[in-house]
C-alpha cells in the first residue's frame, strides 16, 4: 500500500475525532479564560483537557508525517499543519474541513463554489475571531493601563480588526497581545479578500451570462 493511500485512510478515520477534540480544546480554553466563577472541579477538568487535546494534535501530526514518507519536506509542504500544532487555537478550522468532507461523501456539495467560499470564510472568521478574542483578552484584561477590560471589549476589537476598520478605541498593549493582533490582521485581510474576490467573480459571471442572453442569435 503506498504512502498516499495510508495517509488518506488515516485522515478519513481521524477527521471527526480531531474535530471534536478541536471543539473540546476551544471550549476548555474558553472556560479557563472566562469561567472564574465556575466550580473548581470543572475548572481543573478543563485544565486537564487542554494538554490532552493538544497531545492528540501532535500525535496526528506525527503519524501523518510518518505515513507521508517525506521527512523534512513534509514540514515545508504542510506548513499550515505545522503552524496549527504550534498554535492549537487555530485548530477549530478543522471543523470547516470536516464540513467539506461530509458534503463530499454525500455527493456533490449542495452549495455552488462561490457560496461555499463565502460560507467557509464566514465560519473561519467566526471560529478564529472567538479564539483570538479569548487569547487577547487573557493577555490584556489584567495589564496596567489596558483598554480591553471585558471579554465584550475583546470581541469588539476582534470584529474591528477582522473587518480592517480599526477604530482604535480598544487596542492591545502587551507584546503578546500585539503579536496576536498582527496575526488576526493578516487573517482578516485574507478572509476579506477571499469573500470580496469571490463575490466580484460571481457578479462578473452573472453580467457575462446576461450579456450572452441579450445577444441576438444566442
Amino acid at each position: 500500500m503506498d504512502h498516499d493511500s495510508r495517509s488518506a485512510r488515516w485522515e478519513r478515520r481521524t477527521e471527526v475525532p480531531l474535530a471534536v477534540a478541536s471543539l473540546v480544546f476551544l471550549a476548555s480554553y474558553a472556560v479557563r479564560v472566562l469561567g472564574h466563577g465556575l466550580p473548581r472541579a470543572l475548572y481543573d477538568l478543563c485544565a486537564a483537557l487542554l494538554p490532552a487535546a493538544w497531545a492528540l494534535f501532535i500525535v496526528d501530526y506525527a503519524v501523518r508525517w510518518r505515513l507521508s514518507g517525506e521527512r523534512l519536506r513534509f514540514v515545508r509542504t504542510h506548513w499550515l499543519d505545522t503552524l496549527v500544532v504550534i498554535l492549537p487555537l487555530l485548530r477549530p478550522l478543522r471543523i470547516v474541513r470536516v464540513y467539506e468532507a461530509v458534503q463530499r461523501r454525500h455527493g456533490e456539495p449542495r452549495l455552488a463554489l462561490h457560496a461555499r467560499v463565502i460560507v467557509y470564510a464566514g465560519l473561519s472568521a467566526l471560529l478564529l475571531g472567538l479564539a483570538g478574542s479569548l487569547a487577547v483578552y487573557q493577555q490584556e484584561h489584567t495589564a496596567p493601563g489596558a483598554t480591553m477590560r471585558t471579554f465584550g471589549d475583546a470581541v469588539w476589537w476582534a470584529c474591528a480588526t477582522f473587518s480592517t476598520v480599526g477604530y482604535g478605541d480598544v487596542v492591545p498593549i502587551t507584546p503578546i497581545g500585539r503579536l496576536i493582533a498582527v496575526g488576526m490582521m493578516f487573517i482578516g485581510l485574507a478572509l476579506l479578500g477571499a469573500v470580496t474576490g469571490t463575490f466580484a467573480s460571481w457578479l462578473l459571471q452573472v453580467f457575462s451570462r446576461e450579456d450572452d442572453e441579450r445577444r441576438p442569435g444566442s
